[in-house]
């Protein structure tokens, strides 16, 4: 368990593609979000740990909609019914389309419930306590969203952003120019300290990726 001041933030690393889902609470409240719940035994650790800590789970937040981030959604859902489905609004399409969320070129169709919620850059969310801010880091995927809480100093990047790299920008609706204008334009400028957590691999500080990430140098330009 990783804290920020009240945020409590638990990391699920999903074995195929070691990506990571997110459970974030806020100490002595009762209310719980999963970002991005991935492949088994994901989801089934994240509904543990849930009820293990007397949580109640509100919102299944999604920064994007390939499969290895969203396989996760129904089995929760189902388990947690008054959980609402959290999407990017220019990616609703995929949860419900096996080719759009990259499930069908790996040879099996993985498909999640309808949002009950869009999302959109500039956005304002609220757990607990702590406020949140929706940025667009769209380019990796075509409607791609960060999180963003002050309060904490935490970022919750997806796949845009990682700890000396970037996403991928070779699938279909990428854009690697995209991509890189959204990390300059919306994550480097914010405090240098900003805990930077994944959609896969080890956390950072926006601080290490402005200083030291080769891909975010001024002559790389995607």
């Amino acid at each position: 368990m990783n804290r920020h001041g009240c945020l409590q933030v638990a990391v699920f690393v999903e074995p195929m593609f070691q990506e990571n889902g997110y459970l974030l609470s806020v100490e002595g409240e009762p209310e719980a979000w999963v970002i991005d719940p991935g492949l088994p035994p994901q989801p089934a650790k994240l509904s543990a740990a849930i009820r293990e800590r007397n949580l109640q789970l509100r919102a299944l937040l999604l920064t994007h909609c390939h499969v290895d981030h969203i396989a996760g959604v129904a089995a929760l859902r189902e388990e947690f019914p008054q959980a609402q489905i959290c999407c990017p609004r220019d990616e609703q399409h995929m949860l419900g389309d096996a080719d759009a969320n990259m499930s069908a070129p790996f040879g099996y169709a993985i498909t999640a419930p309808a949002a009950d919620r869009l999302v959109a850059p500039g956005d304002e969310l609220t757990l607990g306590r702590l406020s949140w801010r929706v940025l667009d880091v769209s380019g990796h995927s075509p409607g791609g969203l960060a999180y963003y809480c002050a309060p904490a100093g935490v970022v919750f990047t997806g796949d845009a952003l990682f700890a000396g790299s970037i996403g991928r920008y070779d699938f279909p609706g990428s854009s690697g120019r995209r991509l890189l204008a959204n990390i300059r334009r919306h994550l480097l400028t914010l405090p240098p300290e900003t805990v930077v957590y994944s959609g896969h691999g080890p956390s950072t500080t926006i601080g290490e990726e402005a200083e030291n990430n080769p891909f975010l140098g001024e002559g790389f330009v995607g």
